[in-house]
């Protein structure tokens, strides 16, 4: 950023400067993240150049992109930042990860598609399942604490798309008994909807594996369905009465 040499700048000359918008600057003085030094007698903001620097770290900062109310936190508490710094390098790890598949996918499907190849169409699919999976981590990550997103990226590592197929075919197999125990009038207190709630956390364990903080996370995902991607929206989402029946079902068996 190139600094100028006047003491104070209003809020566009300080904009152009720092090389951001100056609706970028009102947000982060909502935010508590930057604030500035004074106001003018007709209530103008003044920024010094000491604010050049703090908003240097906020761009930084988002750029590897942490959520701003996380680096209002870390610039408040500076002991917190090597461990934030760690964290989002495992979550750009893994996401350069899953590009690096989606782009291996797209480099067979390229080999098969040559004149002299054997087409094999399959392998389209793989592509669009990786750059769905690198899609489902943008999106979804803003319901899981930093701490949760983390644990969420590590347990990713153990994920494959033979496991994603096995664990797709038995959530539709388990949707499916639930829509016949419902067709059939079971009592979700009953035998048979108890056994659906088991297998239902069961796999449920499978992505949380069992840990609290993550499965904070996907039931502020789940409650949060009406700001869903359209794509997420017709590949997760639940018809209602299964998601009642099974709700009820959990309730009985506490």
């Amino acid at each position: 950023m190139k600094q100028g040499r006047k003491e104070l700048y209003h809020a566009q000359e300080f904009a152009k400067l720092a090389g951001v918008t100056v609706r970028a600057l009102h947000h982060y003085d909502r935010l508590g993240l930057l604030q500035p030094k004074q106001r003018s007698q007709a209530g103008y903001r003044l920024y010094a150049d000491r604010d050049f620097a703090r908003l240097e770290q906020i761009v930084v900062l988002k750029f590897l992109g942490m959520p701003l109310k996380q680096i209002r936190s870390l610039l408040t508490s500076k002991s917190k930042l090597g461990d934030a710094l760690r964290r989002q390098k495992t979550v750009l790890a893994e996401k350069r990860r899953q590009l690096d598949k989606a782009i291996q996918a797209i480099t067979n499907a390229q080999t098969s598609f040559e004149p002299d190849g054997e087409q094999d169409w399959r392998l389209l699919r793989f592509i669009i399942q990786e750059i769905e999976m690198q899609n489902s981590m943008d999106w979804s990550k803003k319901y899981y604490s930093p701490e949760a997103q983390e644990k969420v990226e590590e347990r990713k590592k153990l994920w494959s798309p033979e496991l994603q197929e096995r664990v797709s075919r038995e959530w539709a197999q388990l949707f499916a008994d639930i829509e016949a125990a419902i067709g059939t009038g079971e009592d979700p207190a009953g035998a048979q909807a108890q056994t659906l709630a088991a297998r239902w956390k069961k796999l449920l364990e499978g992505f949380t594996g069992g840990d609290p903080e993550i499965q904070r996370g996907l039931n502020k995902m789940w409650a949060d369905q009406a700001n869903w991607p359209d794509q997420s929206l017709r590949t997760y989402k639940i018809k209602p009465e299964v998601q009642e029946f099974i709700m009820k079902a959990m309730r009985a068996g506490k």
